[in-house]
């Protein structure tokens, strides 16, 4: 049981850096109008997952949906779908709640 509990926060770790990472090269390509804030898709693994919480899939889903959900938290919180965020690339910090 504590092993499962330490690997659902590692998955959640890993979908933490890995929003932080598309947050970053969403930074680089200058932040194209179309394309959608990180948080969406997050919430649809999220919601996939918790229809098979049974199952251990589904909870790594969730997990990994969690972290990178969280890693836009911001942005969700403004609800922000569509817009650009104006970044500059050199600014872009990796390790924060954008």
């Amino acid at each position: 049981m504590v092993i499962q509990v330490i690997t659902f926060i590692l998955v959640a770790f890993l979908g933490y850096i890995v929003g932080r990472w598309a947050d970053y090269v969403n930074a680089l390509i200058r932040d194209p109008a179309w394309l959608p804030h990180h948080w969406i898709p997050a919430l649809i693994l999220m919601v996939i997952g918790f229809f098979y919480l049974k199952d251990s899939l589904g909870l790594l889903v969730s997990s990994f949906g969690t972290g990178f959900f969280i890693s836009d938290l911001k942005d969700f919180l403004n609800l922000k779908f569509f817009e650009k965020d104006g970044k500059n690339p050199k600014d872009v910090k990796f390790w924060n709640i954008d």
